[in-house]
């Protein structure tokens, strides 16, 4: 019997000689499993040097006979850490050259990039390095861009992105394969490139000791250590941490993306219907949701479509915040016909009588709000046709009538005073100077356009605005208040009925 510290000796060799095995059957198990590469396949990889990457090049130079693949190195000099920023270029290329790699040095000024796009370091670093493996893909023809990403990193992803708050997007994680244009991270991708990931499921320890076992000697980045960059600090600190309460945490968040990996894909094809049921209009400049149709939809969904709104409208947009989608879906469920919320990168939501929009701000929309661009006599009573498939019916009313007999509080029905609003009805667009009292301020005059500001009237909207006027003055700004002195009180005896109409398909 084996006393107790021989007992930790062997265990402890056991656990050495587990994390030397060799990754090469894993690897091909986990290619053929993910459909990463197809036999013959051209396959530049992202080689920066450091045991990630290096034992990447290494386990694909191994497995490209069998697979028939072609592959190509490719290093970016970031131009940040100086020589040894030019003494890992130079590592590179010899590895390359001793394995019959062919191997493409590029040289980015990340600091410059940095300044000019309003990025963070990491941020422009993590530009550059796909724009310029975008490139060496397109010079050889190849279709899968290859990096050294691993199951370590998985977890530290999955964590940050719960730190920051995200949903199902961010908690599945770094996919093994993937579309490089779905990243978003550099214009005009092409889409036929793939970016995988074949270390994905293989721990740091595991590609330390292979590295270990085959005379592979990486270079080290002291940017690695540093723990003001928040991946760091989750790295060295608060992993560590948490592996005091859960030894497996890193594997439990592993487990944890791919689960939601999982669940994205259902959600996917969910948001892909329910776009299709509830979109009028998506075209470069806004995208409309049929008010009814969307309303109609599971909360959840309404979310997504929205989210999937904003990222059709916003391509390069990588991370599109809870609030944001939050507060359209508030507005989309209970707003009123007319509002606005802002939303993130220049994109508004704008609520109409028939419509969710999303769109720029400041961009007009014709067909989610009735709309003038001059004066308009209206029938009283009759009806009077308007553009895109609106009009107004003024007929009288009972004095006694409550909006609900009218037909529920509509926002584009208002009953006015008809002695007080006179005979002659006139619809126009706002002008300068334009004053009223909008009710329930106490009879205090308010300037219109500072009205429609606090109202969040789209600023894209305010100058078509339908103004109702009458014999003293502004009657009605339509769909949002009426003026004080055409309001129907005890003592009104006839009664305008106006309503705003827009015909199905207009």
């Amino acid at each position: 019997m084996p006393v107790e510290g021989h007992d930790l000796e062997l265990r402890g060799s056991h656990a050495i000689i587990r994390l030397m095995e060799d990754l090469l059957p894993r690897l091909r198990k986990y290619v053929a499993r993910h459909s990463l590469f197809v036999p013959g396949a051209k396959v530049v990889l992202g080689v920066s040097g450091g045991p990630d990457s290096l034992c990447l090049l290494h386990l694909l130079h191994r497995l490209a006979p069998e697979l028939e693949l072609h592959l190509f190195a490719a290093h970016l000099n970031h131009h940040l850490r100086g020589a040894d920023a030019d003494g890992d270029a130079a590592f590179v290329v010899r590895i390359a050259r001793d394995l019959g790699v062919p191997c493409t040095v590029g040289h980015a000024d990340v600091s410059r990039l940095a300044a000019t796009q309003h990025l963070s370091m990491e941020e422009a670093a993590r530009h550059a390095r796909y724009h310029f493996l975008s490139e060496v893909a397109a010079s050889t023809g190849a279709s899968a861009i290859a990096v050294g990403h691993n199951a370590d990193d998985q977890a530290e992803t999955v964590l940050m992105h719960f730190l920051r708050g995200s949903g199902v997007d961010g908690l599945r994680g770094m996919l093994p394969r993937a579309t490089l244009g779905d990243y978003r991270l550099i214009k005009d991708p092409d889409l036929s490139i793939q970016l995988v990931r074949p270390l994905l499921d293989i721990s740091r320890a595991n590609i330390a000791a292979y590295c270990a076992a085959h005379d592979l000697h990486p270079r080290f980045d002291v940017s690695n250590e540093d723990r003001t960059i928040f991946r760091n600090r989750l790295r060295h600190e608060l992993l560590p941490f948490m592996e005091a309460y859960n030894p497996a945490i890193r594997r439990v968040l592993a487990t944890t993306a791919r689960v939601m990996a999982g669940d994205q894909e259902t959600l996917r094809a969910e948001t892909t219907r329910a776009w299709a049921r509830a979109v009028r209009v998506a075209d470069p400049g806004q995208v409309q949701f049929d008010l009814d149709g969307w309303r109609s939809l599971p909360v959840g969904l309404q979310r997504a479509t929205l989210r999937e709104a904003i990222q059709y409208l916003r391509q390069s947009l990588r991370d599109v915040g809870w609030e944001h989608v939050e507060r359209a879906v508030i507005l989309g469920r209970a707003g009123r016909s007319g509002q606005c919320v802002t939303l993130v990168a220049g994109l508004v939501a704008e609520l109409g009588y028939e419509v969710l929009r999303v769109s720029e701000e400041g961009t007009p929309s014709h067909t989610a709000l009735p709309h003038v661009s001059g004066s308009i006599r209206l029938q009283a009573p009759g009806v009077t046709l308007l553009a895109d498939g609106w009009s107004v019916m003024v007929r009288d009313a009972d004095a006694g009538e409550t909006p609900e007999d009218a037909g529920g509080p509509d926002p584009w029905h208002a009953r006015l005073d008809a002695d007080a609003v006179g005979p002659d009805l006139l619809l126009r667009p706002r002008l300068p100077g334009d004053r009223f009292r909008p009710q329930g301020m106490g009879g205090h005059r308010s300037k219109l356009n500072e009205f429609m500001i606090n109202a969040k009237v789209p600023r894209g909207a305010r100058n078509e605005w339908p103004i109702l006027v009458g014999q003293n003055g502004i009657a009605w700004v339509c769909g949002l208040r009426v003026d004080e002195g055409a309001i129907v009180r005890r003592d009104t005896r006839r009664v305008w009925r106006v309503t705003f109409i827009r015909q199905a398909g207009g």
